[in-house]
């Protein structure tokens, strides 16, 4: 299983460069990790998308589709303390912005002590630095 950034969840329910990437990397493994605000940091990528013309009504609503059959299968690492707490050693850190220090910090909470077995997704480049740093499986 592959822990998913956002950012590379959206290419899959919007058309962008990545799309076809991100599509070939999900048909091959189609059991999704993601932290609980994943659906909204999604939603919200899609309607600032909409509200700067970059996307039609209509394929707002095809894309808010695509994104509840995806939520409906996968699998979200919830809020809570110790996530905090390793979000707060990754800010302090990591360059990163506090969504993606949780994003983070949920994968390396499922990793363990192995963080190495987690396989991590992202199209952010700060992201993907500081996974790799962690320890983690960076893909792509």
């Amino acid at each position: 299983m592959i822990f998913w950034d956002s950012s590379a969840i959206v290419p899959l329910i919007t058309r962008e460069a990545a799309s076809q990437q991100m599509l070939e990397t999900y048909k091959a493994d189609t059991e999704m990790l993601v932290w609980w605000a994943t659906e909204l940091e999604c939603v919200s990528a899609i309607c600032r998308r909409e509200r700067e013309t970059a996307l039609h009504a209509g394929h707002t609503s095809a894309a808010l589709g695509r994104l509840k059959r995806l939520v409906e299968n996968w699998h979200e690492v919830q809020a809570g303390d110790r996530v905090k707490s390793i979000a707060r050693r990754l800010l302090r850190t990591h360059n990163l912005r506090t969504a993606d220090a949780l994003q983070l910090a949920a994968a390396i909470l499922l990793g363990g002590s192995d963080v190495s077995r987690i396989s991590f997704l992202t199209l952010d480049d700060r992201l993907r630095l500081a996974a790799d740093k962690e320890g983690l499986y960076v893909v792509g």
